[in-house]
């Protein structure tokens, strides 16, 4: 073997070790795949990908995707040694409080780490969104601006899991051929031999689906074979490739090699011994990376310099020689609009009836000249949901140029294709589906969340009022469960010019948005025009004043459709002698994050309130003392009969509104009565 071959063969030994001492010293972890995999990941990282470790964010760089995420030590090992900032002290501190190394890989931690993964499935769906935004931008601005791969390393139960099969064939339907996913067959699951549970034909099965297949075999130990097998895939330009090598779990533990156990559980001090003398490494030495092992890989850690280099300088020439084309770039790259975007945004006026959705559309129209990053569409629902993009041309295998992005039947994969859209970088991306379906996507939402990638979740049809399909397709619970979710931002507008602001939230932002829309049509209520765009952002606001600010008698909360319906009780209760506050409460966790004083003044806390929606009353606790609210499941009916019969009507409203004043004035006299009695006690 030659010199470098010999110090290559140590190097992936150094890593092999590395993964066993951090689960060994945790006493948790999975240390059989990095184990196994530590030769493609080498070949990945010193010979076929352009990435600058000193650079981590530079725009054109090849991505790496670990979608087999309990493997986390194998990135670690290779972020640490190629010089992306990781130390030793932070693999040593792998799964522990506070560390930069947890057990699956989290954005934000650690530079290098593309994207969360651990929900089996999740990564290699980010890695078509990728593979979709780059093509995107390559085609939009020129190969001289974008032009890489995306690589991803998948197993067993990546490809098992619901949403890899969505996501593989919207890739193989769009030709992402810039997309590289290596499918480790090891045979393993935690159960045991994958044969207990799966017989599927992965080749035959991605054949169909489109893609270029390449079978490397029995080579997982063969630098030049595995090379060669990942640029057969690279060179094929028109389809998604994936790349199956059979890996055994645990090389070369004499015990556990093809084991469960390698996969889930630490070795053993006394195997962890015995491999490092096969490995030819100091068994008593821990977290061992010697001298020329580290200065190989911070090498090839810096390979990529020049080629970042040139790509800076080309940058800079096109500022100088094509400033439009340079200031349309960093403004897509940047996802946000140009200065005073704003102004693009449709108003609407009182009297007018807009449903939500279609205030959305006509939104996103308007404002995708001064926001071109906006990237998206329906789950075969587009028009339906608001997510249509009037005049753009559609994403499609042949051009890439356009913004209207058809997802399919797809709401899984399509969630999890948005989060890989946004954490690339380049694209604000949308995708719509009714709001029941949000239970499709839960998976791809929490981790948008956990990953605070930019997406917009457009969710309409959003209650019991879309009708006559029935309480299969009229969403109850989803609300209170979304809300459930931290750092999301649910958005519920109450009319067209809410929708607007509910946009404006989220492109000024930099997490995920959920934007609740109704399928009926919404009166336009007097104030949202002046007052919505810093109410929504705000979370909650006045709407309509009470008539006596010196004996408010109630404030009524509304969200959504049931906004209108605060509105007229409101009046009608304020004909009686009532003195009632009209409050819209867009999102929750907005107005909850505001100070106490704005709170305050919104929902002064001596006040009575009663909210306004339709969906489980779960979580309004928090803000109103009785919710009108529906805590069971729909019916098929039209749509106003439905909200008729389950009492979302102003008979109903007024009249819990009374009982609820009623109740709380005798509540006030049995203390006033009490106080009484105490005063003549001290008597």
């Amino acid at each position: 073997m030659s010199e470098t071959g010999e110090l290559e063969g140590r190097a992936i030994n150094v890593i092999r070790a590395l993964a066993m001492d951090a689960v060994q010293q945790a006493n948790s972890g999975h240390p059989g795949t990095a184990m196994a995999l530590a030769p493609l990941t080498h070949v990945l990282f010193t010979r076929v990908m352009n990435y600058d470790a000193t650079a981590p964010d530079w725009p054109d760089r090849d991505r790496f995707i670990l979608s087999a995420g309990h493997a986390s030590m194998l990135l670690y090992g290779f972020l640490h040694t190629t010089g992306f900032g990781l130390t030793l002290d932070d693999i040593k501190a792998f799964r522990q409080w506070g560390s930069r190394t947890p057990g699956h890989p989290e954005r934000g931690h650690a530079a290098g780490v593309e994207v969360t993964t651990g929900p089996l499935g999740q990564g290699f769906a980010n890695g078509v969104g990728m593979a979709i935004a780059e093509r995107h931008l390559r085609e939009t601005f020129g190969a001289d601006l974008c032009d890489h791969r995306i690589f991803v390393i998948c197993g067993d139960g990546d490809l098992s899991e619901g949403v890899s099969h969505e996501a593989a064939s919207l890739a193989g339907h769009l030709g992402l051929g810039r997309l590289v996913a290596i499918y480790d067959d090891n045979h393993i699951t935690i159960d045991g031999p994958t044969e207990v549970a799966l017989s599927d034909d992965a080749a035959r099965r991605f054949e169909g689906y489109g893609w270029n297949v390449v079978q490397l075999g029995e080579v997982a130990e063969d630098l030049e074979a595995i090379e060669a097998g990942l640029r057969r895939a690279m060179v094929v330009d028109d389809r998604p490739s994936l790349v199956i090598l059979r890996s055994h779990i645990g090389t070369p533990s004499p015990k556990f090699t093809d084991t469960s156990k390698a996969h889930g559980d630490p070795l053993g001090a006394d195997e962890v011994a015995v491999v490092k003398r096969i490995l030819g490494l100091p068994e008593d030495e821990h977290f061992f990376v010697p001298d020329a092992v580290s200065a190989y890989y911070r090498a090839a850690g810096r390979r990529g310099l020049p080629l970042r280099e040139a790509w800076e300088a080309r940058l800079g020439a096109l500022e100088r020689d094509d400033p439009e084309r340079a200031e349309r770039w960093a403004t897509t790259w940047s996802a946000r609009g140009r200065p005073g975007w704003m102004a693009r945004l449709p108003r609407w006026q009182p009297g007018a009836s807009v449903a939500t959705r279609a205030a959305s559309s006509d939104v996103l129209t308007a404002i995708l000249p001064d926001v071109p990053g906006l990237v998206g569409g329906g789950a075969d629902l587009t028009g339906n949901t608001g997510t249509a993009i009037k005049g753009s041309r559609p994403i499609t295998r042949t051009d890439f140029t356009g913004n209207q992005l058809h997802f399919g039947v797809r709401e899984h994969g399509m969630g999890s294709i948005m989060n890989g859209m946004a954490l690339h970088g380049g694209t604000i991306p949308f995708g719509g589906t009714f709001l029941v379906f949000a239970d499709y996507m839960r998976p791809a939402v929490r981790l948008a969340a956990l990953s605070r990638a930019k997406v917009a979740f457009v969710w309409s049809h959003d209650s019991i009022g879309l009708g006559e399909d029935g309480p299969t397709h009229q969403p109850v619970e989803q609300l209170a469960s979304l809300r459930a979710i931290p750092h999301l931002t649910v958005i519920r507008p109450a009319d067209a010019n809410e929708t607007a602001a509910a946009w404006k939230v989220h492109l000024e932002g930099d997490g995920p948005t959920a934007i609740i829309l109704s399928r009926q049509a919404l009166p336009v209520l007097e104030g949202t025009e002046a007052n919505a765009d810093v109410g929504v952002a705000q979370g909650a606001y006045v709407l309509e004043a009470e008539s006596d600010p010196a004996a408010l008698d109630l404030i009524l909360i509304g969200t959504g459709s049931e906004l209108s319906l605060c509105v007229t009780a409101a009046a009608q209760l304020e004909e009686e002698g009532y003195s009632v506050r009209v409050v819209s409460m867009p999102s929750c966790e907005l107005f909850g994050a505001q100070s106490e004083d704005v709170q305050e003044d919104v929902l002064p806390s001596d006040a009575l309130t009663m909210v306004v929606e339709a969906g489980t009353s779960f979580g309004w606790d928090r803000w109103a003392d009785d919710a009108v609210t529906i805590d069971t499941f729909g019916a098929s009916a039209p749509g106003a009969i439905a909200l008729e019969k389950f009492g979302f009507n102003v008979p109903n409203v007024t009249e819990r509104a009374r009982q609820l004043m009623q109740e709380s004035a005798y509540e006030d006299d049995e203390y006033d009565d009490d106080d009484d009695e105490e005063d003549e006690d001290d008597e």
